[in-house]
C-alpha cells in the first residue's frame, strides 16, 4: 500500500467514525433542516456525476458514469420525498367538518 492511498482510507475511516457521531446526536427538531441540506449536498454530487459522465470517453467509464447518475437522482428524489413527508407532520390539520343534519 502506498502513503498516499494509506493516508486517504484514514481520512475516510475517521470521517465515517465523526459522521456517525454527529448524526447520532441530532436532535429530531433539527432533522428536517438537516435533511434539506443534505439534499443539497447531494445535488452537487449529482452534478459531479453528470460532469464525469459528459467528460468520459471508453464504454466501461460510460456505464460507471451512468449508474452513478441514476444512483445520485434517487439519492436527491428521495431526500426531497423524505423531506415533504415529515414537513407534512408539522402542518396545521384541517378543521373537522360538522356531522350532517340526518346523521345522529
Amino acid at each position: 500500500m502506498t502513503a498516499h492511498l494509506l493516508t486517504e482510507l484514514t481520512i475516510f475511516i475517521l470521517a465515517v467514525f465523526v459522521g456517525f457521531e454527529v448524526i447520532s446526536k441530532v436532535p429530531t427538531t433539527l432533522h428536517t433542516p438537516l435533511m434539506s441540506a443534505t439534499n443539497a449536498i447531494h445535488g452537487i454530487v449529482l452534478v459531479g456525476a453528470l460532469l464525469i459522465a459528459g467528460a468520459s470517453d471508453q464504454p466501461l467509464n460510460n456505464i460507471v458514469a451512468f449508474v452513478l447518475v441514476v444512483l445520485a437522482s434517487l439519492n436527491v428524489f428521495g431526500g426531497y420525498t423524505v423531506t415533504e413527508r415529515m414537513l407534512q407532520m408539522f402542518r396545521p390539520k384541517a378543521p373537522a367538518k360538522p356531522p350532517a343534519d340526518g346523521a345522529r
